[in-house]
């Protein structure tokens, strides 16, 4: 008997028209995260390949546009490091040491905006997420990136 198998978009049509639950942006954060190990490996596998030598894997996280409830992530790998962004997770492969180094995560606006606000009542378990929030929003994540990709911390070219 063959497996009938639903498209996303069906799937996601029929959850936006039931109650929603309440739910918080982090926990939305958590749901997301399926297969997420595996793509990872397989982004390193023909990261190793492309690259030959260290190289960066990121992973974008979209909200699909007509589905509101789907979110989708996206792996690549690059060269250098990439200056830090909202809803972007960033990893170091080593290939010396055959190491993935896990950079920091900077989720989404809304959930940056909600972890700021809420800072003195997060969760133990997201307090490390928070403490990545305040870095990007500070710039130091923009400062380790540079630092990463060996540029100079001001660049003579763009100050005034």
């Amino acid at each position: 008997m063959e497996e009938k198998r639903e498209t996303v978009g069906k799937l996601s049509s029929e959850l936006l028209l039931q109650e929603s639950p309440t739910r918080s942006p982090i926990e939305l954060e958590r749901e997301m995260h399926t297969d997420y190990e595996a793509n990872l490996m397989s982004c390193i596998e023909t990261g190793k390949k492309m690259h030959g030598k260290s190289f960066y894997v990121v992973v974008i996280t979209k909200r699909e546009r007509l589905m509101p409830n789907v979110f989708r992530n996206y792996f690549f790998s690059r060269t250098s490091c990439p200056t830090p962004d909202w809803d972007q997770t960033v990893y170091r492969y080593e290939s010396s040491f055959e190491e993935i180094e896990f950079l920091w995560v900077i989720p989404s606006k809304d959930t940056c905006e909600h972890l700021t606000l809420n800072a003195l009542q997060v969760a133990p378990e997201e307090r490390v997420l928070l403490g990545f929030v305040l870095s990007f929003s500070d710039g130091t994540l923009f400062k380790l990136a540079k630092k990463l990709n060996q540029e100079m911390e001001h660049s003579p070219l763009l100050e005034a």
